[in-house]
């Protein structure tokens, strides 16, 4: 691995999982990881010290889940990336094969699955609706959008979050008894409610409720119908999980684009700093003994699932890279990472996908690609992004696509006149949502960019939602405020095909065949458009989903990247 590129190393070093560990034998954990040359299920006997790969599956595996008792493992598998197919059970060492775990349910997309001591929780979601399933027992089903959210700890009762009052993107949460699928309590806020989980014990239940525009812990008890929400005065957004005993919880505290933990006493209501480094925890839990580990990287570090002690679990021998600068230009967070030497330089605004997600200080191959490479890389959590409030977040519903470009260009302009970006060498580019983005940009912005980099993008919204996954078309009508045969000038103005005769430069668009989110005929509709404007564009297909997740087809897919950009700037 020496002898390659440092860019290369990053990518072929294995990634450093989340570790989900057995509730009743919490020395079991099941883990994704990319060791073998592709996304596969793996298992970690903590205390013999030896893991087992499960699935070996050409296109990668990337849903796992762990029974409580530890003893098996359920793995979703899906065709080729397409996200639509069927659960799979599997003993925990991996000495027996997998068998379908729901094989009377047929092929649908999985939209929640809790493992209890005595039944499954399974939500699944087709073209007809969404089901609730626990055990063979129908608790719920629905024509809207619905997911599983917990299992109580007697598994009596069990949450779910869903969108028959509102839309996809600000869910109620009702909970069923298990025995009859009866309602026992419901809770209904504008801002949309997201389950966390079930008390240790007990009927307490964990949410996050948006208040004061940002998000933050609430307690509920479904049966008394008591609500308590913990004293939390912490800007930015919170999200919380319980410790062991209950009566305290682990606070992740994101603000800025960097996380750190908490500990929140319910009886005192005391609020404990615990020390971590700068960065992004991706994940945090609290074992029965009281150990906290998380996971933690930075822009300049690899990842590492640590402890508070210091202690590091598990570590990537994926070398470094530069740290990220942060920027506002006006209430626009940018993250700016730069090559050696004095600028201006070539730069690469590489914008997120989502829109709900946003771009934080956390290790990331390609943004340090083309940092060694010698490239400039910008991020912009632009309105829409997550960790900025509930009316930042909400601010492109019914105009999507538009504000967040607004908000790069007004980072571009900043970054042209601080000496940072060349006017001349600036390009937009991303994935999913930001191959979107990069597609509406070059047709809308098109005297500002060189060049454009739109990975499994979206160029004509109408055929995204013709085509899309059902619970992703229902966010999308969200997002939008309505399908496009109800307001089609909306979805027209925010469609990157309506603007495709204006774009003036070179776009590298990468598609997925399987794609469920962001499908390739619609892509294939906007290339046709180029093709009869007399375009330039490079169009390269994989065979997998919403991005590849084996490791030779990320590294061909960077160094395609690299090389588009070498040719054309």
């Amino acid at each position: 691995m020496s002898d390659e590129p440092r860019w290369v190393q990053r990518f072929r070093a294995p990634n450093v999982p989340v570790l989900r560990w057995a509730r009743d034998a919490p020395d079991r954990a099941v883990y994704t990881t990319n060791v073998s040359g592709a996304v596969q299920v793996h298992t970690w006997d903590r205390a013999a010290d030896t893991h087992h790969q499960l699935t070996d599956r050409p296109s990668g595996t990337t849903l796992a889940v762990i029974s409580r008792d530890g003893t098996e493992v359920w793995w979703f598998a899906d065709t080729a990336g397409d996200e639509r197919g069927g659960w799979m059970r599997q003993p925990f060492d991996g000495s027996a094969p997998a068998v379908p775990a729901t094989p009377a349910l047929g092929p649908a997309w999985p939209v929640g699955l809790v493992l209890g001591r005595t039944a499954p929780a399974v939500g699944l979601s087709t073209e007809e609706g969404v089901t609730v399933r626990v055990g063979d027992a129908l608790l719920y089903s629905s024509r809207t959008d619905a997911s599983v959210g917990a299992l109580s700890a007697d598994e009596t009762l069990v949450a779910i979050e869903h969108s028959e009052y509102a839309d996809a993107r600000h869910r109620a949460v009702r909970v069923l008894r298990v025995a009859d699928g009866g309602t026992v309590g419901e809770l209904v806020d504008e801002h949309g409610l997201r389950v966390m989980d079930f008390a240790p014990d007990g009927s307490r239940l964990l949410l996050v409720r948006d208040r004061d525009d940002r998000p933050g812990p609430l307690i509920w008890d479904p049966v008394t119908g008591v609500e308590h929400e913990p004293a939390v005065d912490l800007p930015g957004e919170v999200f919380a999980d319980w410790y062991p005993d209950g009566n305290a919880l682990l606070l992740r505290h994101r603000h800025h684009a960097r996380d750190e933990l908490y500990r929140h006493d319910l009886a005192t209501g005391e609020l404990t700093r615990l020390d971590t480094p700068r960065g992004t925890i991706m994940a945090a839990t609290v074992r029965p003994d009281g150990v906290v580990e998380y996971r933690w990287s930075s822009a300049g570090h690899a990842p590492m699932v640590r402890r508070l002690d210091g202690t590091v679990v598990l570590e990537s021998a994926a070398p470094g890279s530069v740290p990220l600068t942060d920027a506002w230009v006006g209430d626009v967070h940018a993250l700016i990472a730069r090559p050696d030497g004095p600028g201006p330089h070539p730069t690469v605004f590489l914008l997120h996908g989502g829109p709900d997600a946003q771009d934080l200080d956390q290790f990331h191959p390609g943004r340090a690609a083309f940092v060694d490479a010698g490239y400039c890389v910008i991020h912009v959590n632009y309105r829409g992004s997550l960790g900025y409030g509930t009316a930042w977040r909400d601010a492109l519903i019914g105009r999507p696509g538009l504000p967040e470009l607004e908000d790069t260009a007004a980072v571009c302009d900043w970054a042209v006149a601080e000496g940072i970006a060349d006017p001349a060498r600036c390009v937009i580019g991303g994935a999913s949502w930001g191959g979107y983005l990069t597609l509406l940009g070059l047709g809308t912005q098109p005297e500002r960019w060189a060049a454009g980099l739109a990975i499994v993008p979206i160029g004509d919204v109408v055929g995204l939602w013709e085509d899309e996954m059902e619970p992703v078309r229902e966010y999308d009508q969200a997002l939008f405020g309505g399908p496009p045969h109800e307001i089609p000038e909306v979805w027209a103005r925010s469609s990157p095909i309506t603007y495709v005769e204006h774009v003036r430069v070179p776009v590298l668009i990468t598609v997925g065949e399987n794609d469920p989110r962001c499908p390739a005929r619609q892509v294939d509709n906007y290339v046709a458009r180029l093709d009869a404007l007399g375009k330039a564009y490079e169009l390269h297909r994989f065979d997998a989903g919403h991005g590849s997740v084996v490791l030779a087809d990320r590294i061909a897919d960077q160094r395609r990247e690299l090389d588009f950009l070498a040719r054309h700037l």
